[in-house]
């Protein structure tokens, strides 16, 4: 078990002899980890910390930025295997997907700054005056526990990088990666005090850390009624804030099109990581006359999606990260069968040979209801709902029929029409026929998914405030 009590200020660990917080496996529920449950003083050190080391990093060079930088990415890919493990064992994803994406992603998005810093246009001549971008501040990151290090890494880097400083308080579900990126940036050029970490639960360090006037800035991921409370906190001294929240991404399948193939890469975009993905495309749009079919073939890939430890190479869908999460999916199976949908694959019973740990069975439900709960509601677990619709102005209002708006896909023989119906959908991103996820992209949501963009210069876009000096 690994012993973790301590926190990261000003450039060094300092240990915590209070109160700690288990770590669990999700395979099997056994504690892997103590952090601490830190109390107010420790984020309010950490924020004096970050306030201090912000004037001379905020007038920092940028090639000592990428100096910074280029010593984090490498740290992160001689660390992947150790993070890959590390995010496996404590949020479950199966470890040939958690070292391409769990590890892979944050070495990738590190690498994208590291090129697109040199090139971004830091002030600019617009008539008489010299446009400036300028750091916001010290940013506060809090981060959630399902993509623990990447969703770190897309705050941290970009703030660090524009000249800000920060504090972060990463998810304490799942915290090991954080303290490994802790220790990475422990051992570059980084000044003390321009990262600092401090791990507790949300009503302690995360409210101080949200209304604390010294942070000038707010980056959250997590849960829409989360962010609701952030955002009236910013408001009372006007705060700056980003956030990522919730989805509830439609699939929509198109009367032309391959429907095998649309089928599969719906199934396999909701199940990634059991589900616990903002963006999982968790409502299956299909013609009303097709809707059996897909059912069908939904019913099929499920059944090659057998639960087991995400340890091993061969498993494709592991456990969910904690019993809390595991008890609301099974809550919400249960509320599909009784509001009348068809349990076409799955249900709430726990998976054979799966007796420990957070395992819930890949689900499909038929015949949902578009307003039902399930079809409205951020699950965030292994179930999809497949939605029948009549013609393609009902599948549309369908689709933009939640309070969400983050991702979505649509799919077509045709990829002109597809790109049209797409642009019709009021979410962050679409995917046209199975197109690749983009790390260079811009990517945040509409209404209740978010404010705010990250990835690629919209993500460093959010940490800079922009002034005018007339000349």
């Amino acid at each position: 078990m690994n012993d973790l009590s301590k926190n990261y200020i000003n450039g060094q660990w300092q240990n915590w002899n209070g109160e700690t917080i288990d770590v669990h496996e999700a395979a099997t529920g056994d504690v892997i980890a103590k952090v601490p449950a830190s109390g107010r003083e420790e984020m309010e050190k950490a924020i004096a910390a970050a306030s201090t080391a912000f004037e001379s990093w905020s007038e920092s060079t940028l090639e000592k930025r990428l100096h910074v930088l280029e010593q984090l990415h490498a740290g992160l890919k001689e660390r992947a295997g150790e993070i890959a493990e590390t995010v496996c064992r404590e949020v479950g994803m199966p470890i040939k997907l958690a070292t391409g994406i769990q590890a892979g992603l944050p070495a990738t998005i590190t690498k994208s700054y590291l090129k697109m810093l040199p090139e971004f246009t830091f002030a600019e001549q617009v008539g008489n005056s010299e446009v400036q971008y300028t750091p916001v501040g010290v940013v506060g990151c809090i981060t959630p526990w399902n993509y623990p290090l990447h969703q770190v890494i897309l705050k941290v880097v970009p703030a660090i990088a524009a000249g800000c400083t920060v504090v972060l308080k990463p998810s304490e579900i799942a915290p090991q990666s954080a303290y490994i990126l802790a220790d990475i940036l422990d051992q570059t050029d980084l000044p003390k005090g321009v990262f600092n970490l401090v791990c507790g639960e949300g009503h302690t360090v995360g409210d101080t850390l949200i209304k604390h006037p010294d942070v000038n800035m707010v980056s959250f991921t997590g849960s829409t009624r989360t962010g609701s409370l952030i955002a009236h906190a910013a408001a009372d001294d006007f705060k700056r804030f980003a956030l990522e929240m919730g989805g509830k991404s439609a699939s929509v399948i198109l009367s032309d099109a391959d429907l095998a193939k649309a089928v599969k890469g719906t199934v396999n975009n909701c199940l990634l990581n059991s589900g616990q993905t903002c963006t999982a495309l968790t409502r299956m749009l299909v013609p009303a006359q097709k809707h059996d079919e897909a059912c069908e073939l939904a019913a099929n890939a499920v059944a090659k999606m057998t639960p087991g430890n995400p340890l091993e190479e061969t498993t494709r869908l592991g456990p969910l990260a904690s019993a809390q999460q595991r008890d609301k999916v099974i809550d919400f199976i249960n509320i599909g069968i009784k509001e009348g949908a068809t349990l076409i694959a799955g249900g709430p019973e726990a998976p054979e040979g799966c007796d420990k740990g957070y395992f819930v069975k890949a689900t499909v439900f038929g015949n949902v209801k578009p307003d039902s709960r399930i079809a409205q509601e951020e699950i965030f677990g292994p179930v999809l709902c497949v939605i029948p619709y009549e013609d393609e102005a009902e599948a549309i209002e369908i689709a933009n029929g939640t309070a969400y708006g983050l991702s979505g896909a649509v799919w077509s023989a045709d990829d002109a029409h597809a790109k049209k119906v797409a642009g019709k959908l009021r979410t962050g991103q679409v995917f046209v026929n199975g197109g690749d996820f983009n790390p260079l992209a811009p990517f945040g949501g509409f209404g209740h998914s978010g404010i705010g963009r990250e990835f690629g210069k919209w993500g460093l876009e959010e940490f800079l405030e922009v002034r005018s000096l007339q000349l």
